[in-house]
Parts: structure tokens; sequence; C-alpha cells
């Protein structure tokens, strides 16, 4: 089905409610592991058509964030799905207590009942009136990103389409764009200061409800960290100041002397040539196509995903007003179809697109068929191996996108890749710090921003910027408001894919079977359990990191 065919339905959450309760009772009162998952079988099909409703409001408000009806919609759904989730608890709770625990651990796996008692530890119906205000503010922030509306050059331009510009090769250009860019954070900075000084304060009224010391171990639930926690992200963090921030830092020197520059500065931080970075040729409808041939030459199970993908018209990339911002990938369940979403304007990104967001859809697409639902819960720092490691997978082929300046792509793409690292940590110690401190001012936060900037990327210039030198930069980044802890994920993910980049260059076939396996596996597995399966080292394993500079030194 094409997806503006996919029917949407308002979910009558009352009518919700009633069915997963009256599916707790029928749990309850089941006599055999073999009744219960029958009843189980029940939720998958009341899950599935929550989930695929909620998904589908949200796509399309996140294409037109004006669009009356849907922004209705999504205002719904941010008060009405927490009264759902908590009353769904119910259910999961004579799950997880069930007599016939051991024999559903054999079907639906026990990674499936860690989950839920994660999620215990983390949902009551306390929490309701917070977590609806929590989604309101969330969506406000959004919308307040959607919203930009930056003077260019006789045009009126959102905050993606500022991105050509801000990466210009002309040095005058890019800082006037940059400079563009920041001042609608600097004019908006009372009221980003004001909606993330709430998130703040009610996640933490959140945890302190729960009988929490503050909201870290909340959001560690919240994140479904099931194997592990704040001690082995701590090591990893540290591994990276230690060894892999120095690594990078000579990366950001070696760049600099490639541009010619006497030194760095902020809008330098995204230029990797002279002449400007890598761009793609064609429009966004021959990129597409150029996907289409690169997925039906890769492998046999990217050409039918991709077929799919382009034949129900699963894409929506163009930039265009008052479209949210930045990209993402969504399952439906009911439909059984992957959706991707993002904001081509005409740089590498665009590609990243077809390969990042199509890394998620297409373990989407073969995960999908998975008739145990648990299997596709998977937890982040996964699921982010299956996008990063699929922009190593696809590189032979960019030479269909970039022509003469594909070897230059794909070193610029290695340089970003490795570079992203210390970023990631960063913003992933901010938001301890931040939830350490929920009384911090925003002028505090900022400023803990800013100190760790000189830890994380110490080459950093802000050339005197007053709102970037006050530790500004952080309010670009959705995740921290929306996805508090969804970043460290990133920095894991990368570190596996880097390591899926060393070994398809010593044996592409075996890094294939690999990460295929991992790609059906999904979330069967704990993260470090799959690691394992798949080849894998993990990340948390002392001296990881300085195994993987080595490497890449070498790469």
């Amino acid at each position: 089905m094409k997806f503006t065919d996919m029917p949407y339905e308002h979910i009558d959450f009352d009518d919700a409610i009633l069915q997963i309760k009256s599916l707790a009772e029928e749990l309850k009162n089941a006599s055999s592991a073999k009744a219960q998952f029958e009843v189980h079988q029940k939720y998958y099909k009341l899950y599935s058509h929550i989930a695929t409703m909620q998904r589908l409001a949200y796509i399309r408000h996140s294409i037109d964030t004006t669009d009356a009806f849907y922004k209705k919609e999504q205002d719904y759904l941010d008060e009405q799905m927490p009264r759902y989730t908590s009353a769904s608890m119910e259910y999961k709770k004579a799950l997880y207590d069930s007599p016939y625990r051991t024999e559903l651990e054999a079907i639906i796996g026990k990674v499936a009942f860690k989950n839920i008692e994660c999620e215990l530890k983390s949902t009551d119906e306390r929490l309701i009136p917070l977590k609806q205000e929590e989604n309101r503010l969330v969506t406000e922030y959004e919308e307040l990103l959607s919203s930009a509306k930056i003077p260019w050059n006789g045009e009126i331009l959102n905050l993606s389409l500022m991105r050509p510009y801000k990466i210009s090769p002309d040095r005058e250009i890019r800082k006037k764009a940059n400079q563009a860019y920041w001042a609608f954070f600097k004019e908006n900075a009372e009221k980003l200061d004001d909606l993330y000084d709430q998130l703040v304060k009610n996640r933490d009224k959140q945890a302190k409800l729960l009988g929490y010391e503050n909201y870290i171990p909340l959001g560690y639930y919240g994140m479904m960290r099931n194997d592990y926690g704040r001690d082995q992200v701590e090591a990893f963090r540290e591994q990276v100041k230690k060894v892999y921030v120095p690594f990078a830092e000579d990366l950001h020197e070696k760049r600099r002397q490639r541009l010619g520059l006497d030194h760095l500065y902020y809008y330098d931080e995204q230029l990797y040539f002279k002449e400007g970075n890598p761009a793609p040729s064609g429009t966004p409808e021959e990129i597409l196509q150029g996907g289409l041939t690169m997925y039906r030459e890769l492998s046999p199970e990217t050409k039918e995903f991709m077929e799919y993908m382009m034949e129900n018209e699963l894409f929506d990339v163009l930039g265009k007003k008052n479209k949210q911002s930045g990209g993402y990938m969504e399952y439906l369940p009911e439909f059984h179809s992957s959706f991707v979403f993002a904001n081509f304007n005409g740089t590498s990104g665009d590609i990243d697109v077809i390969t990042h967001e199509c890394g998620h859809a297409f373990q989407g697409h073969i995960s999908g068929s998975d008739p145990i639902l648990e299997h596709n819960d998977i937890t982040m720092e996964t699921a982010e191996i299956h996008s990063m490691s699929m922009e190593f997978f696809t590189e032979p082929w960019m030479e269909k996108f970039f022509g003469d300046r594909a070897d230059e792509y794909r070193k610029m793409h290695l340089e970003d890749s490795i570079i992203f690292i210390p970023y990631g940590c960063m913003v992933d110690e901010f938001q301890h710090v931040v939830y350490e401190h929920p009384e911090y001012t925003p002028a505090q936060r900022k400023q803990a921003w800013r100190e760790l900037e000189k830890v994380y990327k110490p080459h950093l210039d802000y050339e005197g910027d007053e709102f970037l030198e006050s530790g500004g930069y952080w309010q670009f980044q959705h995740h921290i408001y929306s996805l508090p802890f969804y970043y460290i994920d990133y920095c894991l993910a990368q570190s596996c894919a880097l390591a899926y980049k060393g070994w398809m260059d010593e044996n592409r076939e075996e890094a294939w079977k690999s990460y295929l396996k991992l790609c059906k596996l999904s979330a069967s597995d704990f993260y470090t359990g799959l690691l394992k399966q798949v080849g894998l080292a993990c990340p948390f394993e002392e001296g990881y990191m300085e195994k993987l500079v080595e490497r890449l030194k070498n790469a």
C-alpha cells in the first residue's frame, strides 16, 4: 500500500484502555502457556494498531507542521498516550508475573521480560499528568524549530535548507550562513531556555515521584538499558577522553592544513575540502533511483527491500517550508512497512539518508516478518549499528552519486564518522550533569556545556560569538530536548560500524554475513549477546578504543 493511501483512524483511548484491561484479565485466567500466548497474540493486534496510528499521525504532522488535522491529532496523542501506556502496564505485569514464565520466555525471549521490568520501573499512573506535560513541551520545541524562517539572499529558508550555505567553500558565505542560522537560536534563546528548564524539572519530578534520587535511573529505564548501566557508559566515555579525543583532534589539525587555514573556527567545522565538500549530482528523484540501483546490486535482500520502498512511495525527502527538520525512520507494523522522512538540501547529507535511514528501514523490513513482536523492540545502541554500518557497506556505489569525487566523499565520511564520537559522548555527559543538577539555571547549564566542549573538542573556537561562547550550541540538538539519554547509543554504534568498516576491508563477504545476521537477530538477544553472536567486540571492553584507534590510523 502506498503511504498516501494508508488509512488513518482516530484512536478512542477509552475503548483501547478497556480492551487492554480486558486482555489483562483474560491473561490472568488463562490456564496454560499456550493459552496465555494466544491472548498475547490479541495484544499484538491491539499494540500494532495503536503504534501504527500514532506513528502515522507523527509522520504526517512532521511533513507539514501547519496541517490543522494532524496538529490536532498530535496534540491528542501527546495527551492520551500516557493514559494508555499506564493502563497497559496492568497487562504487562500479568505477563511478567505469569506462572508459565519459563515456557513464555522460550517463546518470546528473556529480553522481552527484561524490557517489561524496565517499563515497570519507569511507568506509573501517577506520572500521567507529568508525561502529558512532557509530551506537550517536546512538541512545542519541535514546532519552534520547524517554524524557523531565516532570510537569506532574498529567500526565506528553514534550518535544514541553510545547510548548503553553512558548508560553502567560500569562507565568508559560510560564516554569514552560520551567523544567520545561529541568530534564530539567539533570538529564541529565552523560549528555548524556558522549554528545557520546564522539561528538566518535569522529568526530575517524575523521578522523585517514583522514589529515584534524580532522573538518570528513570531515563536509563526509559531507554530500555537492559544490558548495561551508568558505570559502563562512564567507563566508555573515559576511554574516549583518554585515547580517542587526541586522535580526533589530530584529524581536525590535518583538516585545517588541507583547507589551507591558519586557524579553524566554528564555521569551518563541517568543511572537509578547500573546493567544498563533495555534493551529489541529480534531482531527489534521480538520487532515489540511484539508491534503488545500488540496493539491487548490494544483495538479494536489499533489492527486495528497496523495490518495496519505492513501489509504495515510502519516502518523503524533499526539504519544504513548514516541514520538521532532521530525518528519521519509522516502522508501521500494521502495514508491514518502513517509512523514511528527510530533508534533502543538495549536500552529501542527502546520500546519508539513502544509506543511514535506509539501514534502519532495511532492518525494520527484515525483522517485520518476525511473528514475535518483542523482537522488534530494539534498543537504540543496536538499532544505530544497522544504520551506521549500512553507510559503509554502500560506499562502493558512491560513484553513482558523487562521480569523480567519490573517493573524497569516502574520506570525508570516514573522518566525519570518527570525529563524531567525542561530540556524541559530550552530549551524553552533558545530560548526566543536567539531570544530576536539576536546580541549575539556564546559564549554569550552558556553562556546563561550554566546559565539556573544552574537554571533548578543545580545538573549537567560536570567534567571540556571544550565543555560542555562552554555551548555547546544544539547543539545536533535538535529542537533548525530545529523547533524553538517546545519544551515547550513536557512539557505541559508531564504534561497531567502524569495526565493520575494518572487517569489510579485509573480508567484505564475511562482514556482510555478520551484518545480515545482526539485522535478522533484531532484539532476540541483549546488546552484548548480539555482538558476541555476530563476531563483534563490545565497546565496553577495556582497551577497546585503543585498539580501534590503532586500526583507524591504518585505514
